[in-house]
């Protein structure tokens, strides 16, 4: 038996006890709230894990690039929506994909709408809306979104396949009944947004959104038709922050090893920097000002109890050195819970996948562009 003890570091470890159970949860929730669940893959981009959703039940998944999309194609995935505003420079491409599966693309532009109409190929389109983070989508309140729907519903060429949002703002707020506004924000300017549009003669053939903190906390989804979740496979040390979950739910965590600690020095450095963690920080910490180093991830003082180190933080990284506050000593392994999983997975080549501590399987991570 090889344990996680033996592994080479840094190393991606997935408890699959903990992703089995984050999946089944999540796909439970959806049934209960009868929406369909199309799980975004771009957390873990694997397609080992994107089998075991689909063995849950889902209805298709969602991408935010065209390699992801064209991976995922080749190994049976026949569903899927890129949801990202559209790359006018890829249409040649996303074409070539779209004879080999369903390819649901997205549109907030009349450049991008245009465009996919000069192509010739029956896309078919999901017009991104603007429920309240302000980072991409149509005002919902504005003329240009229901310009567009018209364009899209009308058109000889395309499909309109409904509209879609994402609700990054719920990253932006703490706690369980601040998770809930937001939800109920993004449920609410949809459906309002939906109705806008079927006044005007207009068909909404369905309405998509989702982000994980507010699909933790959502208790109803009316007027919603699906769902794209993804950062729930397995969490981090963001959404434990945020209230989406306990620290006991994360399934991805980075093993790394001491490598120098200065005798001299009030601190250690470990083999796991900024490609292995990345440099997302949490949500309190991008709150706070003030000179109090920002906590880069958190260190489990034992992994089984879910029990954090009182007495070690990761406070600095660079691109392959980690800083960790006291000396501890060299060749030392330490577990860490990273803030941003998705970010985490992209900087590895492959999971490591544990039962305990026993090492039963290794997964490619797809992390191409």
């Amino acid at each position: 038996m090889t344990t996680i003890s033996e592994l080479a570091t840094p190393a991606l470890v997935i408890d699959i006890d903990k992703l089995d159970a984050n999946l089944a949860r999540m796909s439970a929730k959806a049934s209960d709230l009868n929406v369909r669940l199309r799980p975004h893959i771009k957390t873990h981009k694997c397609i080992e894990v994107g089998m075991r959703q689909r063995d849950l039940g889902t209805t298709g998944i969602t991408v935010s690039t065209l390699h992801e999309a064209a991976v995922f194609a080749e190994h049976g995935f026949d569903d899927i929506t890129w949801a990202f505003p559209l790359i006018l420079n890829r249409i040649d491409e996303a074409r070539r994909l779209a004879e080999t599966c369903t390819l649901r693309l997205v549109v907030d532009s009349v450049e991008a709408l245009e465009a996919l109409e000069a192509s010739g190929a029956p896309f078919r389109v999901w017009l991104k809306v603007d429920c309240g983070y302000h980072r991409a989508g149509v005002d919902p309140n504005g003329e240009l979104g229901p310009d567009l729907a018209q364009r899209l519903s009308s058109s000889s060429v395309l499909v309109f396949d409904g509209i879609l949002t994402h609700s990054g703002q719920a990253y932006e707020v703490e706690g369980t009944d601040h998770l809930r506004n937001v939800a109920e924000q993004e449920r609410s300017v949809m459906v309002a947004f939906a109705d806008r549009l079927r006044a005007r003669g207009i068909e909404v053939p369905a309405v998509s959104i989702g982000s994980t903190p507010a699909m933790s906390v959502v208790e109803d989804l009316d007027g919603i038709d699906e769902v794209r979740p993804g950062n729930y496979a397995f969490f981090d040390g963001t959404q434990a922050a945020l209230g989406s979950c306990q620290i006991s739910d994360c399934a991805v965590t980075v093993i790394a090893s001491v490598v120098s600690s200065p005798g001299s020095a009030t601190h250690s450095v470990i083999d796991a920097g900024a490609l292995a963690l990345s440099k997302d920080t949490l949500p309190e910490d991008k709150r706070r000002s003030g000179s109090t180093p920002a906590e880069m991830g958190q260190i489990f003082e034992t992994y089984d109890t879910a029990r954090m180190s009182p007495s070690h933080r990761l406070y600095g990284l660079s691109q392959e050195h980690g800083l960790v506050t006291g000396s501890l000593p060299v060749g030392s392994r330490l577990r860490i819970l990273p803030n941003h999983s998705c970010l985490t997975v992209a900087c590895f080549d492959e999971f490591v996948v544990v039962k305990g501590t026993e090492i039963v399987d290794r997964w490619k991570i797809w992390r191409a562009r």
